[in-house]
């Protein structure tokens, strides 16, 4: 069996824990530059403001409590939640922020309802965080399961072996993987609930849509289709961007927020022992509307470091040169991303026979930076081409102290 423990309005649940007086109100949280609501307590959702409403349609609603995002607060509750559920079992695979599957090493013919509310339990006591908890034979069904548990009054749901009467009443819009393109789709087929698509030719379904469909068929099912993923596998690719404050028009504003992005990309870098080989660096702009309409866009350019490196101070020496060639005078920039490629191990780096061959003290340099930073707060040591004021950050006017990652942010006992 598989479980999936999901933590209820997650977000909302973060807040909750640092400010009791939250209980029992409507809360939501806001997205970057508090544009719209992603997530929302259940006296929120009762009011009917549907997710994704933007925050200048209920700002001025009485008795709404409103955040913004703090995504320090919730990544740290996040793992904390990771490590309680590692207390357990001896396989954690995190798919979300708010979500992980779990992998127990029980017998089929378990208790796994029991052992759900143990899990339940014990993350709300060392974390205070509600959890939703699902049980069943493949990671599709235990969505379901999870969906179903997060309703009742226990959180938990166990798959029952006689599954059509559960998958009957599932619309297909709420499997996983199908999305609200796909939904239309099969619906326009007769095929309303998850019962129904898992009655499908598997075969037929995936040559006439795609072999992700094919796969849940067969998961709805009960055959394990979407194996879990080795936590031992580099990155790909590490990516980190960010939508400003306010539309940005001055190069030097764009060139800190690349100068930040690079060095959180390569914190994260170091963090997996991982070198890249290069970045590409990219702005996003604003539809123009006068004198001369012009269309929203993005303009991006691909750096091949000299030899693959985790050291912030040459990925910049590389990057900077770059930037003036694909900034636009006159437009308004929404956004800008660092994408960093060609990721290999920080131990089997083979540098060019010509080329400049790494300085090791500045990588060790970097880790120790990382360290400092990691112990008394984020930003205690920068590189001074990310700025000082950085007026440019995505606005978070209602933001929440960062309680358990910021030494200034603790809580009083008074």
């Amino acid at each position: 069996m598989i479980g999936l423990v999901d933590g209820n309005n997650f977000f909302v649940s973060c807040e909750r824990v640092f400010d009791p007086s939250l209980e029992g109100k409507p809360v939501a949280v806001l997205s970057n530059n508090d544009g719209c609501c992603i997530s929302r307590s259940n006296e929120f959702k009762a009011l009917g403001i549907s997710m994704g409403t933007p925050y200048f349609q209920i700002r001025n609603m009485p008795g709404l409590i409103l955040r913004s995002s703090n995504y320090e607060l919730y990544g740290d509750l996040s793992r904390r939640v990771i490590s309680v559920l590692n207390t357990f079992v001896p396989k954690v695979e995190q798919y979300s922020i708010d979500e992980a599957f779990i992998h127990p090493e029980m017998p089929e013919d378990s208790d796994f309802y029991t052992f759900g509310c143990q899990v339940r339990q014990r993350v709300l006591k060392w974390v205070g965080i509600p959890c939703g908890v699902g049980f069943a034979p493949t990671k599709t069904l235990a969505k379901i399961a999870n969906h179903i548990g997060k309703k009742l009054p226990s959180g938990v749901f166990v798959m029952p072996s006689d599954m059509r009467e559960v998958l009957e009443k599932t619309p297909v819009s709420e499997v996983w993987g199908i999305g609200r393109r796909l939904a239309p789709q099969l619906e326009r087929l007769g095929i309303r609930n998850a019962w129904q698509l898992s009655q499908k030719d598997a075969a037929e379904m995936q040559k006439k849509f795609s072999v992700n469909l094919g796969r849940t068929i067969l998961e709805l099912r009960g055959v394990v289709c979407f194996e879990e993923e080795d936590p031992e596998e580099a990155s790909k690719s590490i990516t980190c961007s960010r939508s400003f404050g306010y539309p940005v028009v001055e190069f030097r504003e764009l060139e800190e927020s690349v100068a930040v992005y690079t060095a959180k990309a390569a914190e994260k870098l170091r963090k997996e022992k991982l070198c890249a080989s290069g970045a590409n660096i990219y702005f996003q702009m604003y539809p123009e509307y006068e004198p001369h309409p012009k269309p929203a866009g993005t303009t991006a350019i691909t750096v091949a470091f000299p030899v693959p490196t985790d050291d912030t101070s040459r990925m910049l020496s590389a990057i900077f040169p770059k930037l003036k060639t694909i900034f636009v005078d006159g437009r308004r920039y929404k956004k800008s991303g660092v994408v960093f490629f060609g990721l290999e191990s920080s131990s089997s780096v083979q540098p060019d026979l010509f080329s400049v061959a790494p300085k090791k003290e500045n990588s060790a340099l970097f880790k120790v930076v990382d360290k400092v930073n990691k112990k008394f707060g984020r930003d205690t040591v920068f590189t001074l081409s990310e700025g000082i004021e950085k007026k440019w950050q995505m606005k978070r006017e209602m933001l929440s102290r960062s309680y358990t990652t910021d030494w200034t942010s603790l809580l009083e006992v008074k």
